[in-house]
């Protein structure tokens, strides 16, 4: 059990040993080949949109809030119907929006901004936690792994370090390496009741785009952190327990190559898929075909009467006949969710499904 305070940033150790730096190489060049990549697509939201909604499932599912794609398919087009988790899951890729959003305005990362984030995951304002109490404990035999701080006013001393920490530069560490220092901060300080993992795995990709290491918000650890559970957990320990830095330091960095490199490859067979449907609709449906069309039918996996409405500038009557023309020749499928009918674009929902 941990009753030691946590320190402020910066850590007192070597932070960039040979072997972090061996790995930094690899990790550097596989993001850059991806941010490369992804710049070159005209239409960023259909990969970012695609990509988060991975990230939502997966994320959640560290938490144990298990959905399917079925699910969020249903709980994105009818949120009346939605299971709770697919609800939570929906929320989590509404709180990464604004994160984003706000990181793009602001070009910094503050405290409120992770306070209001937290807000929308959790869908409430308890915001920091104010009363004792809180431990982790070990799921498996219920024993009390680490305290941490406790009392707002040491949280906000914590969170204000922290704060400084990721807005300014310190000893010309590399971002990716901080990245890992911040993470650890992070969830160590465990500043909300609630939400605090999903909000923590956020700030990593925030701070990739703050640090202007991509453009859009496109690159998660948690899948990563899925296939590699129990050694994030116990090399967290290892820096809380020993100072190891290290090899926690090195896991990050591997998250974000291998990471970088599966959504590089998923990028680009999505983009493939926005090329090819553009080409088989301007062969089979010339009448109708646009790139504004195709933009519409890849920003989310599925799409409605309304969006096409809307976003082509049509009457009702020519957007109902524009989707049973694409549901006649193979590009889309529908079905009744609710009240309305939705459609589905096939292709995009098993590349996201599927694909990574």
């Amino acid at each position: 059990m941990s009753e030691h305070k946590l320190p402020m940033l910066p850590p007192n150790a070597e932070l960039e040993t040979k072997t972090v730096l061996k790995q930094l190489a690899r990790a550097n060049r596989a993001l850059a080949e991806l941010k490369g990549y992804a710049d070159t697509i005209p239409n960023k939201h259909i990969l970012i949109n695609a990509i988060m909604i991975n990230e939502a499932k997966d994320s959640s599912a560290i938490e144990n809030i298990i959905t399917t794609h079925d699910d969020l398919y249903k709980a994105m087009s009818d949120a009346s119907g939605a299971s709770p988790a697919a609800k939570e899951v929906v929320s989590y890729r509404t709180a990464l929006w604004q994160g984003y959003e706000l990181v793009k305005s602001n070009e910094m990362l503050t405290t409120n901004m992770i306070v209001e984030i937290q807000g929308i995951i959790e869908k409430n304002r308890a915001g920091i936690r104010k009363l004792p109490g809180t431990v982790l404990r070990n799921e498996r035999t219920g024993e009390t792994v680490y305290t941490p701080p406790a009392g707002e006013t040491e949280i906000r001393e914590l969170l204000s370090n922290l704060e400084k920490y990721i807005n300014e530069d310190y000893n010309d560490i590399d971002p990716l390496i901080k990245l890992a220092v911040i993470h650890y901060q992070f969830e160590s300080i465990h500043p909300f009741y609630d939400g605090n993992g999903r909000t923590g795995r956020i700030i990593n990709v925030l701070y990739l785009v703050l640090m202007e290491l991509l453009d859009s918000p496109i690159l998660y650890l948690s899948k990563y952190i899925i296939r590699n559970k129990s050694a994030y957990y116990s090399l967290f320990q290892e820096v809380r327990t020993h100072a190891n830095w290290e090899e926690w330091i090195v896991y990050i960095l591997t998250g974000i190559e291998e990471t970088a490199e599966e959504t590089l490859r998923l990028v680009k067979r999505i983009n493939a898929e926005v090329e090819t449907m553009s080409t088989e609709i301007k062969e089979k449906l010339p009448k109708i075909y646009s790139k504004e069309l195709i933009d519409l039918l890849f920003y989310e996996f599925y799409t409605k009467t309304v969006y096409i409405e809307k976003g082509l500038s049509v009457t009702r009557k020519t957007a109902v006949n524009y989707l049973s023309s694409l549901e006649k020749e193979g590009f889309l499928t529908s079905e009744k969710i609710g009240k309305e009918r939705i459609y589905q674009n096939k292709r995009l929902y098993d590349l996201v499904k599927y694909g990574q």
